[in-house]
């Protein structure tokens, strides 16, 4: 064997090897865990806003207390209810109209779930009849997923004017 065939031959190992270095880097960093686990979002579908869930219990009281009323001129109506679906459980918050549905400037919805998690949204203005928020609850019979609904005068003072159990289904 002459001296540049055995040369050849250690190029091409030290090439083969380097290589095989490489492949090793390359397969060891796609099969090494994340220091920080991956995190999934479970869209919720909402006509007007997107709710914001807090996997937290809720720090508030979870009996409903007092509510307030609107200015006449500054009244609007809404109503309340579950869908009634136990495979996706929610409670929807219609605007159904009123006198100060020009006026108000946005109505925030707050679902306390009786396990405890919190679901926000709110529907900012132009206020229309039929403009809905579906939010996240339970399928719980006990009646203990509750609703705070606020609203916005236009002087900027938010006003609660719903608070109270919304049951999964009425029979």
């Amino acid at each position: 064997m002459t001296s540049s065939e055995s040369h050849g031959k250690f190029i091409s190992g030290v090439i083969g090897l380097g290589i095989m270095l490489v492949l090793v880097l390359l397969v060891s960093g796609c099969t090494q865990q994340s220091a920080t686990p991956d995190t999934t979002t479970n869209p919720t579908q909402v006509t007007t806003a997107v709710p914001t869930l807090t996997s937290t219990p809720a720090v508030t009281s979870s009996t409903p207390g007092p509510t307030q009323t609107l200015q006449d001129e500054w009244s609007i109506e809404i109503q309340v209810q579950s869908n009634g679906l136990s495979y996706d459980p929610k409670i929807i918050t219609t605007v159904r109209g009123g006198k100060g549905l020009n006026f108000i400037q946005q109505i925030d919805v707050k679902v306390t779930g009786s396990d405890g998690v919190v679901a926000t949204g709110e529907m900012k203005k132009p206020l229309y009849v039929g403009q809905e928020i579906a939010l996240r609850s339970t399928n719980s019979m006990l009646n203990k997923d509750r609703e705070e609904v606020w609203a916005t005068d236009p002087q900027g003072q938010r006003v609660k004017i719903y608070d109270a159990y919304v049951p999964f289904r009425q029979y």
